[in-house]
């Protein structure tokens, strides 16, 4: 795989983990409105099993992030290493060439 082609697949991975983060929040935020509408429906069950589903969701949110953060890092050390933005140019250039 050439490194443009490797650049552009690593900032896919990116924007998928970004993806998920924001998922993972949005499960949160579920979880939470569900609870404060439990702490008026009173159903035990909920009351005892939804803390615990928060908190593992938590842990996989941090975790994503985690990787996120890690993983973009290594994305743009990846991009500054291989001068992506000079092959991206040479790749337009050679394109208009071509048509």
């Amino acid at each position: 795989m050439d490194k443009l082609k490797k650049f552009e697949l690593m900032e896919k991975i990116v924007r998928e983990l970004e993806d998920l983060k924001r998922s993972e929040q949005a499960v949160l935020e579920k979880i939470g409105k569900i609870e404060v509408d439990n702490i008026e429906l009173g159903d035990s069950r909920l009351e005892k099993i939804l803390p615990d589903i928060y908190q593992r969701t938590a842990e996989n949110s941090d975790a994503i992030t985690e990787v996120l953060n890690a993983f973009a890092e290594k994305t743009d050390d990846f991009g500054t290493k291989n001068n992506v933005d000079q092959l991206r140019q040479q790749q337009e250039i050679e394109g208009n060439r071509n048509a």
